[in-house]
């Protein structure tokens, strides 16, 4: 049996378990970690260890961890710092490690301008959720080891994100399709993201840890702009039914880009595979979520 080479941090969560289904027999998921407990710090640290005990000489590390979202308090963001440093920490000498770390394209870039953003566009977090996403790209920039590759990933959905935070713009909105309940939405409809599904931001992932070298940003987006009224429009076209919606104020609009296209000038040989066509993944997300449904797991 040969040595799990690829610690995937977060393996339950949307990302981190279609890099886990990417990377096959590679991955190495770890104990299940709580990470509200009081003794997470020392969980993440026996984790690190006993991953390094197990794998080669040759090792990554894919952080896909993070429960943050733009109204996230200081408090649980600060808490996503402590975790990350516990883990580097925990690995010990970094000699013959890879790390990629997910950060997020829409906080780091909130207040920046023109659109679109690459890899050398200026930062500008409006939020601390962004500004927390900096100091985590910082921390892991100074780790060490053969390569880091700092992720800023675009708006991602697909089939099995977690609903119940409040983010993740198309799920939100198949659910309270799927539902028949109206859904807020707190931004003009001709805000403009780019959306990314979950099976083509894995196999970026793992391209990145494949190539890292020195510290390298990467932006993985689709490249694509849609406007919250197209998502709108593709949703009613694959179910044929209008979308419910409730137009409505919120404090967090004031931090809310109205454009957030993407574009990469790194690695470009990793974008030039055909992605999931958006209406293929919408059409698989609204499936996904009524069959959680009709299976109880999704409820009013």
């Amino acid at each position: 049996m040969r040595a799990p080479s690829t610690w995937v941090v977060g393996a339950g969560g949307l990302l981190g378990s279609q890099v886990v289904r990417a990377l096959g027999g590679a991955a190495w998921t770890g104990p299940s970690i709580g990470w509200r407990a009081p003794d997470a710090v020392a969980q993440l640290t026996a984790a690190a260890q006993a991953f390094r005990t197990q794998a080669g000489p040759q090792w990554r590390v894919a952080w896909c961890a993070g429960a943050g979202v733009t109204s996230t308090g200081p408090e649980d963001l600060a808490r996503e710092v402590v975790a990350l440093r516990a883990v580097l920490d925990g690995l010990g000498d970094p000699q013959g490690g890879r790390l990629f770390l997910s950060s997020s394209a829409g906080g780091v870039y909130a207040g920046a301008t023109p659109a679109p953003f690459d890899e050398h566009s200026p930062t500008r977090p409006l939020a601390p959720y962004g500004h927390t996403k900096l100091e985590m790209e910082a921390l892991a920039a100074g780790w060490g080891g053969e390569g880091v590759v700092l992720g800023r990933i675009a708006n991602l959905y697909g089939p099995g994100q977690d609903i119940r935070k409040p983010q993740g713009l198309i799920s939100q909105l198949c659910r309270a399709h799927v539902l028949r309940q109206p859904q807020p939405v707190y931004v003009n409809l001709d805000t403009i993201r780019d959306y990314l599904y979950v099976d083509d931001a894995a196999r970026l992932v793992v391209g990145c840890l494949e190539r890292a070298s020195g510290v390298t940003v990467k932006v993985i987006a689709s490249q694509q702009g849609l406007t919250v009224g197209a998502v709108l429009a593709e949703i009613r076209r694959v179910s044929r039914r209008t979308p419910r919606l409730v137009l409505s104020a919120s404090n967090l609009a004031l931090v809310q880009a109205p454009d957030l296209r993407l574009r990469s000038v790194v690695w470009t040989e990793l974008d030039d595979v055909p992605l999931v066509p958006f209406p293929v993944g919408v059409r698989r997300t609204l499936e996904d979520l009524s069959e959680r449904m009709r299976s109880g797991e999704l409820t009013r």
